[in-house]
């Protein structure tokens, strides 16, 4: 395992650590926890999903068969099967969306937001899919009808991410916006999807400027030149969505379970933020991922 994969996998495990002993120590038991330890820690699961997205491999089994159990099978004492750790990978929902939150960007002042469509299965298959029947919807985007999910982002001009959603593809992106934005002060840059006068001035009275494009039957306004050049910097989130597609596998259609499938997108969020991390030789390790203790509930999870 080269350098670069031990220091991801001592702040995985260093996390898995900090949040078994929370969960111990705050979660009431329900009388049906395992009593004997797996086969992998809970550090050595997030590894090897996050290692997954980071990894040029396109599907998990290909990851599994020819990257785990052949390239750093040494690495692992007792490596279950594939089957065994796909049916165990709902189990990491809840430490990957709280390793989310911590690692929740720096607070600049300018913001970008979009979101990206999830297709879960090509579009003369709709009405045969059953995996995601009931929370898939139709939607539509610039490219056109889909179905499945959308994904929300904020991030700030340093590319790190702020808050993120997954709704349903029918949702308007301005709906889980203001909830996406507690807490943000600035201005925040989106697209014509977000223009809404209500919304602008409930932002406005929180400290948060809402700058967009305008539609073609709207009256043309003069923004500052700074606000413009900025508005044109929205590439920059466009760049990350096809980062995270392209060379992360967020979006395919071989899903089987709905569970497994929100893990595999929260997972391939996470894993760019600790390769974004990983590469910035001053903070090997998110700020605030150490530090995790919390003592009380978090009732401001953006997540």
């Amino acid at each position: 395992m080269s350098i670069t994969n031990t220091a991801l996998f001592v702040c995985l495990d260093d996390f898995a650590k900090t949040y078994e002993d929370w969960e111990r120590h705050r979660l009431i038991p329900s009388g049906r926890q395992r009593l004997r330890s797996g086969k992998l820690t809970l550090g050595e699961s997030l590894f090897i999903m996050v290692l997954f997205h980071l990894s040029p491999f396109k599907d998990f089994k290909h990851y599994w068969i020819y990257g785990v159990e052949q390239k750093y099978r040494d690495c692992f004492g007792n490596l279950p099967s594939y089957g065994r750790f796909v049916s165990l990978m709902p189990r990491l929902m809840v430490p990957f969306c709280i390793l989310l939150h911590c690692f929740s960007g720096e607070k600049t002042g300018v913001y970008f937001a979009d979101s990206t469509k999830l297709a879960v299965c090509h579009n003369a298959r709709i009405n045969r899919n059953k995996v995601f029947k009931g929370l898939a919807k139709r939607g539509r985007s610039t490219m056109g009808w889909f179905f499945g999910f959308k994904l929300h982002l904020i991030i700030n001009n340093k590319g790190e991410i702020m808050a993120v959603k997954i709704t349903a593809g029918n949702v308007d992106d301005r709906k889980p916006f203001e909830a996406m934005i507690a807490g943000l002060e600035g201005k925040i840059f989106a697209d014509k999807g977000y223009i809404s006068k209500s919304l602008f001035q409930r932002l406005w009275q929180r400290g948060l400027h809402l700058v967009t494009g305008i539609r073609r039957n709207m009256k043309n306004y003069l923004l500052p030149i700074l606000n413009k050049i900025l508005l044109r910097r929205r590439f920059i989130i466009e760049t990350l969505f096809d980062k995270l597609k392209t060379s992360m596998g967020l979006e395919h259609t071989r899903h089987r379970s709905p569970a497994n499938a929100f893990v595999h997108l929260i997972s391939c969020v996470a894993a760019y933020m600790l390769g974004k991390t990983k590469g910035n030789s001053q903070a090997p390790c998110p700020i605030g991922l150490r530090g995790f203790v919390p003592s009380e509930p978090c009732d401001d999870l953006r997540w």
